[in-house]
């Protein structure tokens, strides 16, 4: 079948060439958006580890669409990885983690006055399959964008980032109650069954009396205990665990007849939306052009900077 084996696997790969998003991913967000509305009335809004943009494209179609006023619609993606242009959508290429950044994202909506209504981040680290130590760098990463999140978001904002489900996940949801009225678990439909991954949706952002936003590396810094927490929070609250999407639709983890709608017609392969313009793997798939890892091991030598 070449090409159309990925196709046949995923649905929802699939269905993303055809109606044109980056990635499958963008209906993670769509289906969190069905069950939350995080995105009604919404004109500012924060895409933190954006890259490839699939996020940022169902922000861009959404707000645009809901907001008579165009001018008044501003979207900011965030990435160290350089990505291609969207319609409507301001790159910034920066370190979630540096203070410069969350600087800059207040200076484009405008001032301490106009910060984010919504900052989400679909950001997560290469997997290496064990569930212990995953969990553990996508917690951090978590931590990382709820510390920039405290600088831009507006009172009464909301957030939604990913997690990886796991024994951890009762103390980030009582970090997370912290900052936020209310925090869900959502599972879209979109995403896959045999994945650990969910997503944090916190509603009603309220930053706590006498707390001082601050920015962290939690992979580097010494991280001290986020103030006002309290122990009657920890491990003593039922977490509220929500599947979003229609369940009566296509299953994430079924394979389907390459004409999904049924029909005779023979099946149009369509190529990827958008390629990662700069994607940290290039050099390697450069390098298996002409060798065989089977073979041979390959060597990278990294220039220091």
């Amino acid at each position: 079948m070449g090409k159309t084996s990925k196709d046949k696997r995923d649905i929802f790969y699939r269905l993303a060439k055809e109606q044109g998003w980056r990635a499958r991913s963008a209906f993670k967000l769509i289906h969190i958006d069905q069950k939350f509305n995080i995105l009604n009335g919404v004109t500012r809004a924060v895409d933190l580890c954006a890259a490839p943009g699939s996020w940022s494209q169902v922000l861009s179609r959404c707000l645009y669409k809901n907001n008579e006023d165009k001018d008044k619609v501003k979207i900011i993606a965030v990435d160290l990885q350089a990505m291609a242009p969207l319609d409507g959508v301001i790159q910034i290429q920066g370190d979630i983690t540096k203070i410069e950044t969350a600087k800059a994202i207040i200076d484009h909506f405008g001032g301490e006055d106009q910060k984010a209504q919504l900052v989400i981040c679909d950001g997560a680290p290469d997997v290496t399959g064990l569930h212990d130590i995953d969990e553990y760098i996508q917690s951090q990463l978590l931590l990382a964008a709820l510390s920039i999140t405290t600088h831009v978001l507006m009172a009464g904002g909301n957030f939604v980032a990913k997690i990886f489900r796991g024994k951890d996940t009762s103390l980030l949801y009582s970090q997370l109650k912290i900052f936020f009225e209310k925090v869900s678990i959502a599972k879209p439909a979109s995403s896959r069954n045999s994945s650990i991954e969910a997503f944090v949706v916190c509603q009603n952002y309220r930053c706590p009396e006498g707390y001082i936003p601050q920015m962290i590396n939690p992979m580097i810094d010494d991280v001290k205990v986020i103030q006002n927490a309290t122990d009657s929070i920890v491990n003593k609250t039922l977490i509220p665990f929500v599947v979003c999407g229609d369940l009566s639709g296509y299953d994430s983890d079924m394979s389907y007849n390459l004409n999904h709608d049924d029909t005779d017609s023979e099946y149009t392969y369509h190529e990827v939306v958008q390629k990662p313009i700069s994607p940290a793997y290039k050099e390697i798939l450069d390098k298996l052009k002409n060798c065989s890892i089977k073979h041979k091991a390959i060597t990278i030598n990294h220039e220091s900077e």
